[in-house]
C-alpha cells in the first residue's frame, strides 16, 4: 500500500496533482474531514483491500480540526502506518497573482486579505512542511513539469532530493532577474551580434551556438561552470533548499546567454537527483523593441 498525503499552500496546486495522481491509478480523496483520517488510514490498512493506492487532499480548509492534524499524523506514526506527505510550495508573490487572477478568496483571508491569508497558512502549515516526504516549488513550474517530476516519485520510483533548478538566459539591458539565486555574466564572451549573418539569429540556432562555443574562453568557463556546480547543487539539497535559480546574463539575452544557458541545463539534465527547467526571459525583446 501506497498512501500519499497532499498538502501545502492554497494555490500551490493541490488539485491539479491530485487530477495527475489519479490518472497515474491512484485512489484520490480531496479534503477527507480531519477527524477521519486514523479511521481512513485503518481502512487502507485491512488486508485484501483492493486498493493499493492512495493520495488524500489534506489542507487549511479543514477549518478548526486542522489544529488537531499533527496529533493524528503522530498516532499513525505509533500504529505503524506507513504514509508519505507531498508539500506543494510557491513564493508568496506567485500565490498572490494566482489568486488575483482566478479572482478566488483565499480560505484564511476573508474579503480582500489575500496576503494576510498566505501568512497565516504559512504558520499553521510549517509543521507538514518540515514533516514533509517530497516538497515541489511550483512557482516556475509549468503543469507538465508538475506531472513529469510526480511520475518520477510516484511511477518511476525515483530518488527525490526536493530541489528543482530553473536555469534561466537574460540581458543586462533589461536588468537581473529578481529571483535569481546565482548570477553569471558571460559579457566577457565574443558576441554574435557583430556579425550580420547571425544578428538575427538566437543562441537556440546552431550558427550562433557554434560562433560563440568556438571560443577557448567558452569552453573553459563551462567546464568550471560544471564543476561548481557539481560543488554547489548537493550543499544545497543538503541544506534543505528546494528551488534554485540560476541566471546567465548577456547584453541583450539573445545569444551568448541563451547558448551558455542551454548547455549549462544539457549538463543539469542528465543528473537524476533533481528537477531541472529551461528558461529564456528576453530571447525575443530585442525584437519588440525594433519594432516599436
Amino acid at each position: 500500500m501506497r498512501f500519499v498525503i497532499v498538502t501545502g499552500m492554497s494555490g500551490a496546486g493541490k488539485s491539479t496533482a491530485l487530477k495527475m495522481l489519479e490518472d497515474m491509478g491512484y485512489f484520490c480523496v480531496d479534503n477527507l474531514p480531519i477527524p477521519l483520517l486514523p479511521r481512513f488510514a485503518d481502512m487502507l490498512a485491512t488486508p485484501d483491500t483492493e486498493i493499493n493506492q492512495v493520495a488524500l487532499g489534506i489542507d487549511v480548509r479543514g477549518g478548526q480540526a486542522f489544529t488537531g492534524l499533527e496529533q493524528y499524523l503522530k498516532e499513525l506514526d505509533s500504529s505503524g502506518i506507513h504514509y508519505e506527505i507531498l508539500f506543494l510550495d510557491a513564493g508568496d508573490d506567485v500565490l498572490l497573482k494566482r489568486y488575483k487572477e482566478t479572482r478566488r478568496q483565499h480560505p484564511l483571508g476573508g474579503t480582500g486579505h489575500i496576503d494576510r491569508g498566505i501568512a497565516k497558512e504559512r504558520e499553521k502549515i510549517a509543521f507538514l512542511k518540515m514533516q514533509a516526504t517530497y516538497i515541489l516549488d511550483t512557482s516556475k513550474m509549468l503543469t507538465r513539469e508538475l506531472r513529469l517530476e510526480l511520475e518520477k516519485i510516484f511511477v518511476e520510483g525515483k530518488d527525490f532530493k526536493n530541489l528543482y533548478i530553473t536555469v534561466m538566459s537574460f540581458g543586462f539591458k533589461y536588468g537581473i532577474p529578481q529571483d535569481a539565486d546565482l548570477v553569471f555574466d558571460v559579457r566577457f564572451l565574443p558576441n554574435p551580434y557583430y556579425i550580420e549573418d547571425l544578428r538575427p539569429k538566437t543562441g537556440n540556432e546552431e550558427e550562433v551556438r557554434d560562433y560563440v562555443m568556438q571560443s577557448e574562453k567558452a569552453q573553459v568557463f563551462l567546464m568550471k561552470l560544471r564543476e561548481m556546480m557539481d560543488f554547489l547543487i548537493p550543499n544545497y539539497i543538503l541544506e534543505g533548499k528546494n528551488q534554485l535559480v540560476i541566471a546567465v546574463g548577456c547584453t541583450g539575452g539573445k545569444h551568448r546567454s541563451v547558448t551558455l544557458a542551454n548547455a549549462l541545463y544539457q549538463f543539469l539534465e542528465t543528473r537524476e537527483s533533481y528537477g531541472v527547467r529551461i528558461e529564456h526571459r528576453d530571447i525575443g525583446k530585442d525584437a519588440i523593441t525594433k519594432a516599436k
